[in-house]
């Protein structure tokens, strides 16, 4: 399986598996189906049990169209408003274990989301031709919208869990320093970590001190260096982070 490797902010590689086309497809054959199914429920609903046919009689055919666009909307901003809140899945997704991220490290964004649905137009063109030839030709698998959004679709099969990445163990008696770690995501987490292990193991001071700067900029923290070390007070954020979410459990 091809991977990608994504370069974080502080110029640090983290490989992940890049879905594959047929894992894309069979994703994508999935929320169909379920966008079929909803269609059909719709129309029988409106149609059989109120019975609202009747509404459309007399109706311009630009009237009748704009009805039809209303009951079918939702079928349109499946894939928008899913991957917003399912932070880069849809049920396909979900079932085929592969998500959306960003190729910078970050998780991405509603905008992001936004540019890969406008494109989808144009991905699905052709009986989904355009999209198919994009990710077969491109060096990650991306379809327009992807590549116009810097986005790729990694696989989370027979890898460790981005969640995974970001556990610590931390004692029961745990007491935390800073609350306002809650502001963090898991994939933000999950960078701080993969950077810091990595910058340990070489003693890569400059990558822990710009670190430390970072989330402290992010968390809006001011820590006096003569009490706790840079070191302290990013194993301090990690514990935190974990305390909070628990994820140690």
């Amino acid at each position: 399986m091809s991977q990608i490797a994504i370069n974080t902010s502080q110029n640090v590689n983290i490989n992940f598996n890049i879905a594959s086309v047929g894992e894309r497809m069979l994703a994508f054959i999935i929320d169909l189906l379920i966008k079929v199914a909803y269609a059909v429920i719709a129309f029988y609903v409106f149609f059989n049990v109120f019975d609202l046919g009747y509404i459309l009689n007399g109706l311009d055919q630009w009237s009748q169209m704009a009805i039809y666009i209303a009951i079918t909307f939702p079928v349109y901003i499946y894939p928008l408003v899913l991957e917003s809140l399912m932070e880069g899945q849809t049920p396909g997704k979900k079932v085929m274990k592969i998500r959306v991220v960003k190729i910078d490290g970050y998780q991405a964004s509603f905008g992001d989301y936004l540019i890969r649905w406008m494109f989808r137009i144009i991905d699905v063109s052709s009986a989904g031709l355009v999209g198919l030839i994009s990710m077969i030709v491109s060096k990650n698998n991306q379809r327009l919208g992807d590549i116009a959004s810097g986005t790729a679709v990694i696989s989370l099969k027979n890898s460790i869990n981005i969640s995974h990445t970001i556990l610590e163990n931390i004692h029961e008696d745990y007491i935390p320093s800073f609350p306002q770690v809650i502001a963090l995501s898991d994939n933000d987490m999950r960078i701080i970590k993969d950077n810091y292990t990595k910058a340990l193991r070489v003693d890569d001071r400059q990558i822990i001190s710009k670190l430390s700067e970072k989330i402290k900029g992010i968390l809006k923290l001011e820590i006096d260096p003569a009490k706790m070390t840079e070191r302290q007070f990013i194993n301090i954020v990690i514990k935190d982070y974990n305390y909070y979410t628990g994820k140690d459990n």
